[in-house]
């Protein structure tokens, strides 16, 4: 079977349309995956903790992290190893040091 160039044309054309709209909802993903930041905080903590979630992590996992007291690998809040006790609070740009995922004093009461 022969395809005639007109019909090559529309195909290519419809290909281009396609990967350039795909090309676009990348990016409105990409902005969209900027998330807003987390705050805890902990009575055996010293300070707030504030956490930008990561591309699959929500603020309700982080919070499960810092709640398990099995949990290990990941350096949330200075790499603290207070576990248990965590609750969420609004983020009050006084209390935290804003983007670095840790609160301003990094001392434990455990």
């Amino acid at each position: 079977m022969k395809i005639s160039p007109r019909w090559t044309g529309i195909i290519l054309v419809a290909l281009l349309v396609g990967v350039s709209a795909a090309t676009a909802g990348a990016e409105v993903t990409t902005a969209a995956a900027a998330k807003d930041p987390c705050c805890f905080e902990n009575p055996r903590y010293s300070g707030t903790c504030q956490i930008t979630p990561g591309e699959d992590e929500s603020c309700g996992d982080i919070l499960a992290y810092l709640n398990n007291p099995n949990s290990v690998g990941k350096t949330y809040c200075g790499n603290t190893k207070v576990r248990g006790g965590w609750h969420k609070v609004a983020c009050d740009a006084e209390k935290t040091s804003a983007g670095t995922g840790v609160a301003p004093s990094r001392q434990t009461r455990e």
